[in-house]
């Protein structure tokens, strides 16, 4: 084929192909009005008391930065999230290791069970939602906190991505 030939292809096939784009290629996200959220304390099953306060500003931190969503107060908001911490399960052993000096070393693992749900303020709608999220972090003896980090981590990484996922 020749030059001509070629541009006369893309010139008839482009607006096949960006149009392609308007009907989802592109990916989702929260819907145009929504600029603000609200992080509202989980309800807390479990007996850690600073788990919530964690998951929250996590959370919170992650809306800002990954999402561009500015913090408000619930009745400000243009979307809340909300949810419950259901289950948060510590020392669960992984592995054990030994060396000829006698010391020992443990890694252990912990769980976080969560449902949490992302609903715009403006008329009530669920915009995402999903129970039964479970993330797991590893930790070294004595490194709790290192852990619950990491399961944070991953809970806040699925909600935003729950939210993205939106068309």
């Amino acid at each position: 084929m020749n030059r001509r030939a070629v541009l006369r292809s893309l010139v008839v096939a482009s607006p096949l192909l960006l149009g392609g784009c308007l009907y989802g290629f592109s990916g989702g996200g929260l819907p145009r009005h929504v600029r603000t959220v609200a992080i509202i304390p989980f309800d807390n099953e479990t007996a850690s008391v600073d788990l919530p306060r964690e998951l929250g500003e996590a959370l919170r931190d992650a809306m800002e930065r990954r999402l561009g969503l500015r913090p408000a107060t619930e009745e400000k908001a243009d979307a809340v999230v909300r949810g419950k911490i259901q289950r948060f399960e510590i020392d669960i052993p992984v592995a054990v290791s030994a060396d000829r000096q006698g010391s020992t070393s443990a890694r252990r693992r912990l769980a976080i069970a969560v449902d949490v749900e992302l609903v715009d303020q403006r008329d009530g709608t669920v915009l995402w939602s999903k129970t039964g999220i479970v993330a797991e972090g590893e930790y070294a003896e004595r490194a709790e906190a290192a852990g619950r980090k990491q399961a944070i981590d991953r809970i806040v990484s699925d909600v935003i991505e729950g939210a993205l996922s939106q068309w």
